[in-house]
Protein backbone atom coordinates (compact mmCIF):
# COMPACT_ATOMS: atom_id res chain seq x y z
CA UNK A 1 0.00 0.00 0.00
CA UNK A 2 0.92 3.48 -1.10
CA UNK A 3 2.45 5.41 2.09
CA UNK A 4 0.08 9.02 2.31
CA UNK A 5 1.22 12.57 3.43
CA UNK A 6 -1.38 14.48 5.62
CA UNK A 7 -2.52 16.68 3.51
CA UNK A 8 -3.35 13.60 0.37
CA UNK A 9 -5.38 11.76 2.88
CA UNK A 10 -7.25 15.00 3.13
CA UNK A 11 -7.59 15.54 -0.40
CA UNK A 12 -8.83 12.35 -1.03
CA UNK A 13 -11.34 12.47 1.70
CA UNK A 14 -12.99 15.55 0.10
CA UNK A 15 -12.49 14.86 -3.72
CA UNK A 16 -15.88 14.74 -5.34
CA UNK A 17 -14.65 14.61 -8.83
CA UNK A 18 -11.46 13.62 -9.46
CA UNK A 19 -9.31 16.76 -11.76
CA UNK A 20 -8.44 15.34 -15.29
CA UNK A 21 -5.92 16.81 -18.15
CA UNK A 22 -9.23 19.34 -19.20
CA UNK A 23 -10.77 19.85 -15.65
CA UNK A 24 -9.49 20.42 -12.09
CA UNK A 25 -10.99 18.21 -9.39
CA UNK A 26 -14.15 19.69 -7.64
CA UNK A 27 -13.09 19.82 -3.85
CA UNK A 28 -15.85 19.72 -1.14
CA UNK A 29 -15.27 22.70 1.56
CA UNK A 30 -15.91 22.55 5.33
CA UNK A 31 -15.29 25.82 6.22
CA UNK A 32 -15.87 28.78 4.97
CA UNK A 33 -14.69 32.14 6.19
CA UNK A 34 -16.07 35.56 5.04
CA UNK A 35 -14.77 39.50 5.60
CA UNK A 36 -16.20 42.75 4.74
CA UNK A 37 -13.57 43.31 1.65
CA UNK A 38 -13.64 40.59 -0.49
CA UNK A 39 -17.22 39.33 -0.01
CA UNK A 40 -19.10 42.25 -1.75
CA UNK A 41 -18.85 41.13 -5.32
CA UNK A 42 -19.53 37.50 -4.46
CA UNK A 43 -22.60 38.24 -2.58
CA UNK A 44 -23.96 40.42 -5.19
CA UNK A 45 -23.55 37.10 -8.34
CA UNK A 46 -26.07 35.02 -5.81
CA UNK A 47 -28.48 37.75 -5.46
CA UNK A 48 -28.41 38.62 -9.75
CA UNK A 49 -28.63 34.59 -10.07
CA UNK A 50 -31.09 34.16 -7.70
CA UNK A 51 -28.82 32.15 -5.49
CA UNK A 52 -28.81 31.18 -2.00
CA UNK A 53 -25.46 30.33 0.13
CA UNK A 54 -25.99 26.14 0.20
CA UNK A 55 -24.58 25.06 3.49
CA UNK A 56 -24.97 28.52 5.55
CA UNK A 57 -23.70 26.31 8.41
CA UNK A 58 -20.61 25.72 7.50
CA UNK A 59 -20.17 29.74 6.76
CA UNK A 60 -19.25 32.27 9.38
CA UNK A 61 -17.99 35.51 8.52
CA UNK A 62 -16.60 38.61 10.86
CA UNK A 63 -15.84 42.05 10.72
CA UNK A 64 -11.74 42.78 10.51
CA UNK A 65 -9.93 44.63 7.75
CA UNK A 66 -11.56 47.41 7.38
CA UNK A 67 -13.08 48.03 10.34
CA UNK A 68 -11.57 50.59 13.23
CA UNK A 69 -9.63 49.68 16.32
CA UNK A 70 -10.00 53.23 17.80
CA UNK A 71 -12.49 52.34 20.52
CA UNK A 72 -14.61 55.48 19.82
CA UNK A 73 -15.33 54.71 16.78
CA UNK A 74 -16.37 51.13 17.68
CA UNK A 75 -18.13 51.41 20.94
CA UNK A 76 -18.16 55.19 21.48
CA UNK A 77 -20.64 56.25 19.34
CA UNK A 78 -18.58 58.29 16.77
CA UNK A 79 -19.23 56.76 12.95
CA UNK A 80 -16.66 55.44 11.37
CA UNK A 81 -14.29 58.08 9.79
CA UNK A 82 -13.33 56.08 6.28
CA UNK A 83 -16.31 56.19 4.10
CA UNK A 84 -15.13 53.29 2.00
CA UNK A 85 -14.59 51.29 5.07
CA UNK A 86 -18.35 52.47 6.36
CA UNK A 87 -19.42 50.93 3.15
CA UNK A 88 -17.96 47.62 3.30
CA UNK A 89 -19.18 47.11 6.83
CA UNK A 90 -22.50 47.80 6.51
CA UNK A 91 -22.81 45.89 3.05
CA UNK A 92 -21.51 42.77 4.65
CA UNK A 93 -24.45 43.30 7.79
CA UNK A 94 -26.95 43.24 5.14
CA UNK A 95 -25.32 40.67 3.16
CA UNK A 96 -25.08 38.31 6.13
CA UNK A 97 -28.76 39.28 7.42
CA UNK A 98 -30.43 38.54 4.08
CA UNK A 99 -28.24 35.57 3.23
CA UNK A 100 -28.65 33.63 6.83
CA UNK A 101 -24.90 33.64 7.46
CA UNK A 102 -23.85 34.19 11.05
CA UNK A 103 -21.92 37.20 11.77
CA UNK A 104 -19.57 38.32 14.22
CA UNK A 105 -20.37 42.14 14.22
CA UNK A 106 -18.77 44.63 15.42
CA UNK A 107 -19.71 44.84 18.63
CA UNK A 108 -19.72 41.33 19.24
CA UNK A 109 -17.94 39.99 21.67
CA UNK A 110 -16.38 37.10 19.55
CA UNK A 111 -15.14 39.61 16.66
CA UNK A 112 -11.56 39.45 15.24
CA UNK A 113 -9.31 38.94 12.67
CA UNK A 114 -10.63 35.95 11.12
CA UNK A 115 -8.16 33.50 11.28
CA UNK A 116 -7.66 34.19 15.00
CA UNK A 117 -11.33 33.73 16.03
CA UNK A 118 -11.75 30.67 13.53
CA UNK A 119 -9.56 28.71 16.07
CA UNK A 120 -10.05 30.28 18.99
CA UNK A 121 -13.75 29.03 18.58
CA UNK A 122 -13.21 25.65 17.87
CA UNK A 123 -14.12 26.21 14.21
CA UNK A 124 -10.84 24.92 12.81
CA UNK A 125 -10.43 21.16 13.37
CA UNK A 126 -8.19 18.76 11.67
CA UNK A 127 -9.05 17.55 8.97
CA UNK A 128 -10.71 19.83 6.98
CA UNK A 129 -10.44 21.79 3.93
CA UNK A 130 -11.03 25.84 4.99
CA UNK A 131 -10.78 28.83 2.38
CA UNK A 132 -11.55 32.28 2.95
CA UNK A 133 -11.01 35.86 0.37
CA UNK A 134 -7.88 36.16 2.31
CA UNK A 135 -4.55 34.99 1.13
CA UNK A 136 -3.32 34.41 5.25
CA UNK A 137 -6.18 31.12 5.22
CA UNK A 138 -2.68 29.20 5.80
CA UNK A 139 -2.63 30.06 8.91
CA UNK A 140 -5.62 27.19 10.14
CA UNK A 141 -3.00 24.46 8.75
CA UNK A 142 -1.30 24.89 12.04
CA UNK A 143 -4.00 22.04 12.99
CA UNK A 144 -3.79 19.52 10.82
CA UNK A 145 -6.12 21.52 8.02
CA UNK A 146 -5.84 21.91 4.09
CA UNK A 147 -6.76 25.88 4.40
CA UNK A 148 -5.81 28.33 1.49
CA UNK A 149 -6.83 31.55 0.38
CA UNK A 150 -9.09 32.63 -2.52
CA UNK A 151 -10.12 35.42 -5.28
CA UNK A 152 -13.88 36.99 -4.72
CA UNK A 153 -15.35 34.59 -7.74
CA UNK A 154 -14.31 31.46 -5.98
CA UNK A 155 -15.94 33.00 -2.78
CA UNK A 156 -19.04 33.24 -4.65
CA UNK A 157 -18.52 29.78 -5.86
CA UNK A 158 -18.17 28.41 -2.39
CA UNK A 159 -21.61 30.47 -1.42
CA UNK A 160 -23.34 28.93 -3.79
CA UNK A 161 -21.75 24.86 -4.46
CA UNK A 162 -19.91 24.34 -1.04
CA UNK A 163 -17.98 23.34 -3.36
CA UNK A 164 -14.15 24.50 -5.44
CA UNK A 165 -12.54 23.74 -8.58
CA UNK A 166 -9.07 23.21 -7.77
CA UNK A 167 -5.54 21.62 -9.52
CA UNK A 168 -4.15 19.14 -7.09
CA UNK A 169 -0.89 21.02 -6.07
CA UNK A 170 2.80 19.24 -5.48
CA UNK A 171 4.36 18.31 -1.85
CA UNK A 172 7.47 20.19 -0.03
CA UNK A 173 8.55 19.04 3.50
CA UNK A 174 10.22 21.86 5.39
CA UNK A 175 11.89 19.72 8.44
CA UNK A 176 13.28 21.36 11.30
CA UNK A 177 15.36 20.08 13.92
CA UNK A 178 16.68 20.92 17.38
CA UNK A 179 15.18 23.35 19.39
CA UNK A 180 14.83 26.99 18.82
CA UNK A 181 16.91 29.31 21.23
CA UNK A 182 15.73 31.69 24.18
CA UNK A 183 14.66 34.66 22.55
CA UNK A 184 14.15 33.24 19.29
CA UNK A 185 9.92 32.88 18.50
CA UNK A 186 8.11 31.31 15.85
CA UNK A 187 7.92 34.74 13.82
CA UNK A 188 12.08 34.27 13.57
CA UNK A 189 11.80 30.44 12.46
CA UNK A 190 9.00 31.44 9.90
CA UNK A 191 10.97 34.52 8.41
CA UNK A 192 14.49 32.19 8.27
CA UNK A 193 12.76 29.10 6.69
CA UNK A 194 11.47 32.48 3.58
CA UNK A 195 14.90 33.55 3.65
CA UNK A 196 16.24 30.16 3.07
CA UNK A 197 13.57 28.94 0.35
CA UNK A 198 13.02 33.00 -0.95
CA UNK A 199 9.26 34.50 -1.98
CA UNK A 200 8.96 31.55 -4.96
CA UNK A 201 10.76 28.70 -3.26
CA UNK A 202 7.25 26.94 -2.14
CA UNK A 203 5.37 28.26 -5.75
CA UNK A 204 2.57 26.08 -6.21
CA UNK A 205 3.22 23.36 -3.61
CA UNK A 206 1.82 22.97 0.02
CA UNK A 207 4.21 23.04 2.83
CA UNK A 208 4.05 20.68 5.39
CA UNK A 209 6.57 21.40 8.44
CA UNK A 210 7.54 18.73 10.12
CA UNK A 211 10.20 18.21 13.23
CA UNK A 212 11.77 18.68 16.62
CA UNK A 213 11.45 22.34 16.54
CA UNK A 214 7.98 22.35 14.79
CA UNK A 215 6.66 19.78 17.07
CA UNK A 216 8.14 22.09 20.03
CA UNK A 217 5.70 24.81 19.11
CA UNK A 218 2.71 26.06 20.70
CA UNK A 219 -0.76 26.37 18.70
CA UNK A 220 0.29 30.04 18.60
CA UNK A 221 3.10 29.45 17.23
CA UNK A 222 2.31 26.71 14.77
CA UNK A 223 -0.49 29.16 13.58
CA UNK A 224 2.55 31.77 13.43
CA UNK A 225 4.49 29.45 10.79
CA UNK A 226 1.68 28.11 8.68
CA UNK A 227 0.20 31.63 7.88
CA UNK A 228 3.43 33.15 6.69
CA UNK A 229 3.70 30.24 4.16
CA UNK A 230 1.80 32.17 1.09
CA UNK A 231 4.76 34.75 1.82
CA UNK A 232 6.81 31.66 0.69
CA UNK A 233 4.68 31.38 -2.65
CA UNK A 234 2.76 28.03 -0.99
CA UNK A 235 -0.49 27.15 -1.45
CA UNK A 236 -0.97 26.15 1.60
CA UNK A 237 1.15 25.10 4.98
CA UNK A 238 0.31 22.53 7.23
CA UNK A 239 1.89 20.96 11.01
CA UNK A 240 0.06 17.17 12.01
CA UNK A 241 -2.32 17.64 14.54
CA UNK A 242 -1.10 15.68 17.74
CA UNK A 243 -1.73 16.09 21.63
CA UNK A 244 -1.16 20.14 21.98
CA UNK A 245 -3.43 20.48 19.08
CA UNK A 246 -6.24 18.29 21.07
CA UNK A 247 -5.64 20.37 24.25
CA UNK A 248 -5.87 23.60 22.29
CA UNK A 249 -9.43 22.60 21.00
CA UNK A 250 -10.51 20.89 24.09
CA UNK A 251 -13.83 22.76 25.42
CA UNK A 252 -13.90 25.35 22.85
CA UNK A 253 -17.28 26.81 21.81
CA UNK A 254 -17.89 24.48 18.69
CA UNK A 255 -15.35 21.71 19.42
CA UNK A 256 -17.21 18.53 19.36
CA UNK A 257 -18.73 17.25 23.17
CA UNK A 258 -18.49 13.82 24.67
CA UNK A 259 -18.81 10.85 22.12
CA UNK A 260 -18.30 13.27 19.60
CA UNK A 261 -15.07 14.67 20.54
CA UNK A 262 -13.64 11.15 21.45
CA UNK A 263 -14.91 10.11 17.89
CA UNK A 264 -12.95 13.14 16.31
CA UNK A 265 -10.04 12.62 18.41
CA UNK A 266 -10.14 9.43 16.66
CA UNK A 267 -9.97 10.70 13.37
CA UNK A 268 -7.24 13.27 14.09
CA UNK A 269 -5.14 11.05 15.24
CA UNK A 270 -4.61 9.21 11.85
CA UNK A 271 -4.31 12.38 10.02
CA UNK A 272 -0.61 12.33 9.90
CA UNK A 273 1.27 11.00 7.12
CA UNK A 274 2.55 7.41 6.81
CA UNK A 275 5.89 6.17 7.86
CA UNK A 276 8.35 6.32 4.79
CA UNK A 277 5.82 9.04 2.89
CA UNK A 278 7.73 11.10 -0.11
CA UNK A 279 7.14 14.65 -0.67
CA UNK A 280 8.12 16.44 -4.40
CA UNK A 281 10.76 18.40 -2.55
CA UNK A 282 12.01 18.74 0.83
CA UNK A 283 14.75 21.17 2.56
CA UNK A 284 15.90 20.95 6.43
CA UNK A 285 16.97 23.72 8.57
CA UNK A 286 18.96 23.58 12.63
CA UNK A 287 16.20 25.24 14.57
CA UNK A 288 19.52 25.90 17.54
CA UNK A 289 20.85 28.18 14.72
CA UNK A 290 18.18 30.57 13.87
CA UNK A 291 18.86 33.91 15.67
CA UNK A 292 16.19 37.18 15.92
CA UNK A 293 15.71 37.70 12.46
CA UNK A 294 14.21 41.37 10.79
CA UNK A 295 13.76 42.15 6.83
CA UNK A 296 15.16 44.91 5.35
CA UNK A 297 13.80 45.09 2.15
CA UNK A 298 10.52 45.17 0.24
CA UNK A 299 9.24 40.99 0.55
CA UNK A 300 9.73 38.71 3.47
CA UNK A 301 12.44 37.00 1.97
CA UNK A 302 14.42 39.83 2.20
CA UNK A 303 15.77 39.08 5.86
CA UNK A 304 18.52 38.72 7.73
CA UNK A 305 19.77 37.91 11.67
CA UNK A 306 19.45 40.79 13.44
CA UNK A 307 22.97 41.49 14.08
CA UNK A 308 24.02 40.90 10.17
CA UNK A 309 24.15 43.02 7.60
CA UNK A 310 22.87 43.84 4.12
CA UNK A 311 23.87 41.49 1.24
CA UNK A 312 25.79 42.69 -1.56
CA UNK A 313 24.42 42.13 -4.89
CA UNK A 314 23.39 44.31 -7.78
CA UNK A 315 20.69 43.20 -9.69
CA UNK A 316 18.13 45.81 -9.98
CA UNK A 317 15.10 44.81 -8.14
CA UNK A 318 17.22 43.92 -5.22
CA UNK A 319 18.53 47.90 -5.23
CA UNK A 320 15.21 49.03 -6.53
CA UNK A 321 14.18 47.59 -3.09
CA UNK A 322 16.91 48.78 -0.98
CA UNK A 323 16.18 52.57 -2.50
CA UNK A 324 12.66 52.57 -0.83
CA UNK A 325 14.18 51.38 1.97
CA UNK A 326 16.37 53.97 2.27
CA UNK A 327 19.35 51.26 2.77
CA UNK A 328 22.36 50.42 1.07
CA UNK A 329 24.18 47.11 0.42
CA UNK A 330 26.27 45.75 3.55
CA UNK A 331 24.55 48.25 5.82
CA UNK A 332 24.00 46.84 9.57
CA UNK A 333 20.31 46.82 10.65
CA UNK A 334 21.10 47.17 14.33
CA UNK A 335 20.56 50.40 15.33
CA UNK A 336 18.72 51.94 12.95
CA UNK A 337 15.96 54.54 13.89
CA UNK A 338 12.61 53.88 14.22
CA UNK A 339 9.66 56.18 13.70
CA UNK A 340 6.67 53.07 14.49
CA UNK A 341 6.52 49.94 16.24
CA UNK A 342 3.24 47.84 15.15
CA UNK A 343 2.09 44.86 17.38
CA UNK A 344 -0.32 42.95 15.85
CA UNK A 345 -2.18 41.06 12.96
CA UNK A 346 -2.86 37.84 12.35
CA UNK A 347 0.17 36.54 12.21
CA UNK A 348 1.44 37.98 15.63
CA UNK A 349 -1.67 39.19 17.77
CA UNK A 350 -2.43 36.30 20.09
CA UNK A 351 -2.49 36.03 23.81
CA UNK A 352 1.27 34.52 23.51
CA UNK A 353 2.70 37.35 21.22
CA UNK A 354 0.97 40.16 23.54
CA UNK A 355 3.25 38.85 26.56
CA UNK A 356 6.00 38.35 24.80
CA UNK A 357 6.16 42.21 23.97
CA UNK A 358 4.67 43.23 27.38
CA UNK A 359 7.43 41.35 28.98
CA UNK A 360 10.09 43.39 27.66
CA UNK A 361 7.91 47.02 27.87
CA UNK A 362 7.36 46.79 31.45
CA UNK A 363 8.99 48.80 33.91
CA UNK A 364 10.26 50.29 30.87
CA UNK A 365 8.82 53.21 28.28
CA UNK A 366 8.61 53.73 24.89
CA UNK A 367 11.27 55.80 22.99
CA UNK A 368 10.27 59.40 22.41
CA UNK A 369 8.98 60.15 18.91
CA UNK A 370 7.89 56.10 18.56
CA UNK A 371 4.40 55.68 18.42
CA UNK A 372 3.13 52.14 19.31
CA UNK A 373 0.41 50.58 18.51
CA UNK A 374 -0.91 46.89 20.47
CA UNK A 375 -4.25 45.55 18.79
CA UNK A 376 -5.15 42.45 19.92
CA UNK A 377 -6.17 39.73 17.10
CA UNK A 378 -9.95 39.60 18.75
CA UNK A 379 -11.93 40.84 21.52
CA UNK A 380 -11.47 37.28 23.41
CA UNK A 381 -7.28 37.92 23.33
CA UNK A 382 -8.41 41.92 24.35
CA UNK A 383 -10.10 40.25 27.41
CA UNK A 384 -7.85 37.56 28.13
CA UNK A 385 -5.01 40.07 28.15
CA UNK A 386 -6.93 42.88 30.06
CA UNK A 387 -7.39 40.20 32.59
CA UNK A 388 -3.85 39.47 33.32
CA UNK A 389 -3.15 43.38 33.14
CA UNK A 390 -1.24 43.29 29.88
CA UNK A 391 -3.05 46.51 28.60
CA UNK A 392 -1.71 48.66 31.92
CA UNK A 393 1.76 47.41 30.89
CA UNK A 394 1.45 48.90 27.29
CA UNK A 395 -0.14 51.96 28.56
CA UNK A 396 2.17 52.65 31.37
CA UNK A 397 4.88 52.55 28.81
CA UNK A 398 2.87 54.81 26.26
CA UNK A 399 1.63 52.25 23.54
CA UNK A 400 -1.73 52.65 22.43
CA UNK A 401 -4.15 50.07 23.42
CA UNK A 402 -6.78 49.59 20.82
CA UNK A 403 -9.44 47.26 19.94
CA UNK A 404 -9.23 44.00 17.46
CA UNK A 405 -8.66 44.46 13.86
CA UNK A 406 -6.48 43.77 11.16
CA UNK A 407 -5.31 47.77 11.75
CA UNK A 408 -1.92 48.66 10.23
CA UNK A 409 -0.81 45.07 8.93
CA UNK A 410 -3.32 46.54 6.21
CA UNK A 411 -3.39 50.15 5.91
CA UNK A 412 -7.42 50.45 5.20
CA UNK A 413 -8.61 51.23 8.05
CA UNK A 414 -6.98 54.61 9.00
CA UNK A 415 -4.21 52.81 11.24
CA UNK A 416 -0.90 53.92 8.87
CA UNK A 417 2.46 55.12 8.96
CA UNK A 418 3.58 58.47 7.24
CA UNK A 419 5.96 58.37 4.59
CA UNK A 420 9.33 57.52 5.02
CA UNK A 421 8.76 56.62 8.33
CA UNK A 422 10.34 52.91 9.63
CA UNK A 423 7.79 50.34 11.15
CA UNK A 424 9.08 48.04 13.32
CA UNK A 425 6.00 45.58 12.32
CA UNK A 426 4.51 41.87 13.87
CA UNK A 427 2.79 41.76 10.58
CA UNK A 428 3.38 39.47 7.59
CA UNK A 429 4.34 41.32 4.11
CA UNK A 430 6.69 44.78 3.92
CA UNK A 431 5.40 45.37 0.58
CA UNK A 432 5.91 48.92 -0.94
CA UNK A 433 3.13 51.04 0.78
CA UNK A 434 1.92 48.02 2.82
CA UNK A 435 1.26 49.79 6.13
CA UNK A 436 0.87 53.63 4.44
CA UNK A 437 2.01 55.31 1.33
CA UNK A 438 6.06 55.42 0.86
CA UNK A 439 5.64 53.71 5.00
CA UNK A 440 8.79 51.40 5.30
CA UNK A 441 7.81 47.71 7.01
CA UNK A 442 10.50 45.91 8.82
CA UNK A 443 8.98 42.76 9.86
CA UNK A 444 9.78 41.02 13.09
CA UNK A 445 9.00 39.38 16.32
CA UNK A 446 6.83 40.55 19.12
CA UNK A 447 10.19 40.35 21.34
CA UNK A 448 12.14 42.36 18.94
CA UNK A 449 9.30 44.96 17.97
CA UNK A 450 9.05 46.01 21.68
CA UNK A 451 13.11 46.38 22.26
CA UNK A 452 12.77 48.08 19.08
CA UNK A 453 9.82 50.31 20.40
CA UNK A 454 11.75 50.91 24.33
CA UNK A 455 15.34 52.12 22.40
CA UNK A 456 13.66 53.62 19.12
CA UNK A 457 15.98 51.88 17.15
CA UNK A 458 16.68 48.26 15.71
CA UNK A 459 17.25 46.31 19.06
CA UNK A 460 18.31 42.50 19.69
CA UNK A 461 15.54 41.63 22.07
CA UNK A 462 18.31 39.28 23.86
CA UNK A 463 20.27 42.79 24.79
CA UNK A 464 16.73 43.95 26.95
CA UNK A 465 16.49 40.26 28.33
CA UNK A 466 19.87 39.97 29.92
Amino acid sequence: MTALSMFEKIWRAHEVVPESAETPAVLYIDLHLVHEVTSPQAFTLLRERGISVRRPDRTLATLDHSTPTDPRQVFGGVPIQIESAARQVAQLERNAAEFGIELMGLKDERRGIVHIIGPELGATQPGMTIVCGDSHTSTHGAFGTLAFGIGTTEVGHVLATQCLLQRKPKTLAVEVSGRLAAAVGAKDLVLAIIGQIGVAGGAGQVIEYRGDAIRALSMDERMTVCNMSIEAGARAGMIAPDETTFEYLRGRARAPVGAAWERALDDWRRLPGDAGVAFDSAVTLDGGQIEPMISYGTNPGMVVPIGGRIPERDDEAFLKALRYMGFEPGEALAGKRVEVVFIGSCTNSRLSDLRAAADLLRDRKVARGVRMLVVPGSQQVKRAAEAEGLHHVFTAAGAEWRESGCSMCIGMNGDTAAAGHYVVSTSNRNFEGRQGQGARTLLASPATAAAAAVTGRITDPRELMA
